[in-house]
């Protein structure tokens, strides 16, 4: 098996329209149109997609305390200040990498973390 390229992940969420807004607005993804029959929304990042899927709950399980160390998404941002500051203006929690490098951690609304790191 050779492994080329990953298409998408999807992700759990609870309530639609407030992850779209995170997704949508405080991270600035491009939303695209979907053809499956159940609730949900995916967005587009080069060749890569996030696909929200409603779920009645979400098991999330960050045991540790440095949220980097538990399951999460990472993306590459172009300016990770004006990101953080883009965290700060929402009211979003978020952590600096405890490794000392340029990234830092944030939750969705459900907890799924998701990493911001400028390369």
């Amino acid at each position: 098996m050779q492994i080329t390229q990953s298409l998408h992940t999807a992700i759990l969420v609870t309530d639609l329209e407030r992850s779209e807004h995170f997704y949508g607005k405080v991270l600035g993804l491009s939303k695209i149109d979907r053809t499956l029959k159940y609730p949900g929304a995916w967005y587009q990042i080069g060749n890569y997609q996030i696909h929200l899927i409603v779920a009645s709950t979400v098991p999330t399980d960050n045991p540790n305390e440095k949220w980097g160390r538990n399951p999460h998404i990472a993306f590459s941002v172009a300016d990770l200040d004006a990101a953080k500051q883009e965290l700060v203006n929402q009211n979003y929690p978020f952590q600096a990498s405890a490794s000392g490098r340029a990234a830092l951690f944030t939750q969705d609304p459900d907890g799924n973390i998701i990493e911001l790191s400028q390369q």
